[in-house]
């Protein structure tokens, strides 16, 4: 597993290109790909993109292979032990699963990790444009599923899905219990009704009192609390600068009444109205 920097040029914002970074996972038996752009690589974001790689592909592997990122590998002391982040590493243990760096200056092993990201270069972005990073990743695993994964492998000289059907009775049974981490943190609530987390916004209702609530990261979703009690919950949103804003969060005007509809218009008899209808009919309004 490891990220690469790809520079886009969204459709929804012409003349302004953007950095998005690609986790991918390729099965060292299968090369099976699967992989997500997202807009950082932040410790939550590889956490999602484990257990998204995990879930695709129905098990984990016993152990995981990282190019020495920051967010797996934090150290090595001078007789070659690594120490890896925890967080991580706990989220290996649920699936049963063991970190691993690559060796430093080893070819074989970080000619593994780079090739996958040659091959997506040189074929999935050739003249391909995309709306935002939802449709590149909706172009992308539409690409990982009709060229990428039934393609025959340049190495391997095998179809990529006939040998992942093979692979996949070897890997580890997804554990029953979801995985679930959480990053708390505090953020004030902007006079919009608005929190941002990792450079987007969420709404919180419109009652809530409190200008700093809590805030929970959890893997998929975002929730806010105001003195201990959920008061909204997010799916997570990729890239950055976005909003998302709950309908229920937002008062509903109050709904006009009869006098209030005709609040301006001068109240007139029916005697008058009776009198213009007479006189409409005998043409005599100029």
């Amino acid at each position: 597993m490891g990220f690469a920097e790809f520079k886009v040029e969204f459709k929804d914002e012409p003349g302004m290109t953007r950095k998005v970074w690609l986790c991918r996972l390729v099965l060292g038996h299968s090369r099976r790909l699967w992989g997500r752009f997202a807009s950082s690589q932040n410790l939550q974001t590889v956490l999602r993109c484990h257990i998204a790689a995990f879930g695709e592909m129905g098990g984990a592997p016993e152990e995981v292979l990282y190019d020495r990122m920051k967010t797996a590998v934090i150290g090595e002391d001078s007789a070659g032990v690594v120490t890896y982040n925890s967080s991580l590493v706990a989220l290996l243990n649920h699936y049963g699963a063991a970190p691993r760096a690559c060796k430093p200056y080893r070819a074989q092993t970080k000619g593994k990790v780079e090739r996958p990201f040659r091959y997506i270069r040189q074929d999935f972005f050739l003249a391909r444009t995309f709306r935002n990073i939802d449709d590149l990743n909706a172009q992308f695993d539409a690409w990982r599923c009709e060229i990428a994964n039934p393609r025959v492998h340049a190495t391997t000289s095998r179809v990529v899905d006939e040998a992942f059907a093979e692979e996949k009775p070897a890997l580890k049974s997804l554990p029953a219990i979801p995985y679930s981490a959480v990053l708390t943190v505090e953020r004030r609530v902007s006079h919009e009704g608005m929190v941002s987390v990792d450079g987007n916004y969420y709404s919180v209702p419109d009652t809530t009192r409190r200008r700093t609530v809590e805030v929970q990261n959890h893997v998929d979703e975002i929730r806010v609390f105001e003195d201990g009690i959920c008061i909204a919950r997010h799916p997570v949103l990729e890239g950055r600068n976005r909003r998302r804003v709950d309908p229920a969060h937002r008062k509903s005007p109050p709904p006009r009444t009869i006098a209030q509809r005709s609040k301006g218009v001068p109240q007139r008899s029916l005697a008058f109205y009776d009198a213009v209808g007479q006189r409409l009919a005998a043409g005599g309004v100029q």
